[in-house]
């Protein structure tokens, strides 16, 4: 079968879009690894800082590899997000076993800097197992205040 330059662009372009991270249900993929020296992961980045819109749907998809410690129930890993106070956001406390795990939330409605704690002592490194969840206001809401 013959390919001319049309359909090799064509079809690079439909790979393209197609491995773009986002979900059917129109929510953004944030992928994470819940690794096994007790650090989250973006990509090769530890600790990341994940931009976000204030109540933007999200799916985390995260990675969860065993660390030296488990909790009784089974959880190698867990998440909870903690607003300037360090109260737990609604709706983001999750515990993880091996594997991928994909999780949907809504990013908080309030602008600000939160921060991804584990919540499974899971080795002696445990304290650094964080990531920061920058949100900003939401484009609609931006729109409303200049109207």
């Amino acid at each position: 079968m013959r390919y001319n330059l049309y359909h090799v662009l064509t079809l690079g372009t439909l790979l393209v879009y197609s491995t773009h991270p986002s979900h059917a249900s129109g929510s953004r993929v944030i992928e994470l690894t819940a690794d096994k020296d007790s650090r989250y992961r973006q990509a090769r980045k530890v600790s990341p800082t994940i931009e976000v819109q204030a109540g933007e749907p999200l799916i985390l998809r995260i990675t969860v590899v065993r660390a030296t410690e488990i909790a009784r129930d089974g959880s190698v890993h867990g998440l909870a997000l903690l607003d300037k106070n360090s109260n737990v956001v609604p709706g983001w406390r999750f515990f993880f076993q091996p594997g991928v795990q994909e999780l949907s939330v809504t990013a908080p409605l309030q602008p600000g800097r939160y921060t991804a704690v584990c919540t499974v002592i899971c080795s002696d490194g445990h304290d650094g197992m964080t990531f920061t969840l920058l949100v900003t206001q939401s484009e609609a809401s931006r729109e409303v205040r200049t109207q």
